[in-house]
């Protein structure tokens, strides 16, 4: 059996910034996780550190969203240092970053309702909380040519909203991590230890056990089977479920590849179309999130298929001809209410930093340090009250507007794979699908309702039915 002060169970951007903030403070820090991270969301991010870029109409909406907004704004001024300590760390150059600045591009792809809406919101936002948001002319932003359906027809640029390479940085973290007396132990937790109302340690999937008064769960989706060993604790968290999406490497050619960012803003249940250059002429490009209530480690040849004709399609037809490097699945951690949670549980010492769905990387200085200091009794500088774990399920929007948004973004779903429907099918379609939705929320709950996209995804789902039914019986 060894020791360690702190165990962080889980091996990604988040897990690994925890570790780090603590090491640095001489904590003896454990982290776990496997090498490889079959099926984490950090190995397939486009890392993206979006904040203004991430709004939505629904976003600002509601208390608890413009919450996570204002984390995403202030987690922006993060990063320079972050990186430049990462770098010091790791006796490394400062080589992470791959893209300066986020061009965000509204075209007639996707549907009024929801893109004209996201795009006045951003710069909505970008006015009201001052951050720099620029009107674009679309016949000069560079590299992008796409087929002329697509074609954009307004763009802003948000030049604070930069992106990393993500496999870079879980490298310069696990380095920074070990100079720092770091451990790493290349296997997963499988259970908890407790006893009299604390935790007193982690059993590895190989029977290992280490002991710690203070254990971090921050495996993503992967955190929900170790805190089920946490007895009657687990039970009044909101259960996570997996927000899996595909994305795809390319090659240019030998061409390079855009400066900035190239993205929509977010639509159709998922986080916009995105591409993000990387080194060697290649290019990563990411859309696709369906909620599943199991782990996703392949991508799936529809979700590719989708991502690579809606790339070629508004993005740059050269595209179409292009050698994929890679195919990857990433599944993001979504908590049943579609908020974080981190903070301490009912166990004493067991914390939790998981559930951010499309924001951990972006997060995760931030997070580290607040999360790092709450578990050392240190100066914390930001409320996250409002995602403490232990609560009842959040539902910051009214039942009919949550049905609205998910009957719009599934219909937003056809146009995106360019249906050619009669023109008015789909107001019929639209018509059935609120009679429809209103029905099977109420076969859910009479009064409560998950997110948008948790619901149109348990009508699939009978596994997802009854954890939403046992998370609104408490």
């Amino acid at each position: 059996m060894s020791g360690a002060d702190v165990v962080v169970a889980g091996n990604g951007v988040l897990g690994l910034s925890l570790g780090l903030v603590l090491a640095r403070q001489g904590l003896r820090v454990t982290v776990l996780g496997e090498p490889h991270r079959p099926g984490a969301a950090s190995v397939a991010a486009g890392a993206m550190l979006g904040a203004i870029g991430e709004v939505t109409d629904v976003l600002l909406g509601s208390a608890h969203g413009r919450s996570k907004l204002e984390l995403g704004i202030r987690a922006l001024g993060t990063w320079d240092d972050w990186l430049a300590g990462l770098a010091e760390d790791a006796g490394t150059d400062n080589d992470v970053l791959s893209a300066d600045g986020t061009v965000v591009l509204l075209n007639g792809v996707g549907v009024a309702a929801i893109d004209d809406a996201n795009f006045a919101a951003i710069r909505r936002a970008a006015a009201e909380y001052a951050q720099p948001c620029h009107d674009v002319d679309v016949t000069e932003i560079e590299w992008i040519n796409p087929d002329n359906a697509g074609r954009p027809f307004r763009a802003v640029h948000l030049p604070d909203e930069h992106a990393v390479d993500a496999h870079r940085l879980l490298t310069r973290l696990e380095q920074a991590f070990v100079a720092r007396g770091g451990v790493l132990a290349g296997e997963q937790a499988a259970s908890l230890e407790y006893s009299n109302g604390a935790v007193t340690g982690v059993v590895l999937t190989s029977g290992t056990r280490i002991e710690a008064g203070q254990v971090v769960l921050a495996a993503g989706t992967r955190t929900q089977d170790v805190l089920d060993t946490a007895g009657g604790a687990a039970g009044r968290i909101p259960r996570l479920v997996a927000g899996f999406g595909v994305s795809a490497l390319l090659d240019t050619d030998g061409t390079d590849g855009p400066r900035s960012v190239l993205r929509t803003p977010n639509r159709a249940f998922a986080c916009g179309l995105h591409l993000v250059p990387r080194s060697g002429g290649q290019v990563y490009v990411g859309a696709t999130n369906i909620i599943s209530p199991t782990v996703v480690e392949k991508p799936v040849v529809r979700d590719l298929h989708f991502l690579l004709d809606c790339a070629t399609r508004q993005l740059h037809r050269d595209l179409w001809t292009s050698g994929i490097r890679a195919a990857q699945v990433g599944n993001r951690p979504v908590s049943l209410d579609g908020f974080p949670l981190i903070g301490p549980t009912e166990l004493d010492g067991l914390w939790l930093l998981t559930g951010t769905y499309r924001d951990g990387l972006h997060l995760s200085p931030l997070l580290a340090q607040e999360l790092a200091a709450r578990i050392t009794g240190g100066e914390t500088g930001v409320d996250l009250s409002g995602f403490h774990p232990v609560r009842q399920a959040i539902q910051p929007y009214p039942r009919h507007e949550v049905i609205a948004t998910a009957v719009a973004h599934l219909l937003a779903t056809g146009y995106e794979y360019d249906w050619h429907l009669p023109v008015d099918w789909p107001r019929t379609i639209e018509h059935s699908l609120r009679i429809e939705f209103a029905r099977f929320a109420d076969e859910i709950h009479p009064v409560k309702v998950p997110p948008a996209e948790i619901l149109a995804a348990a009508r699939y789902s009978p596994i997802l039915v009854k954890m939403l039914r046992e998370l609104y019986a408490d």
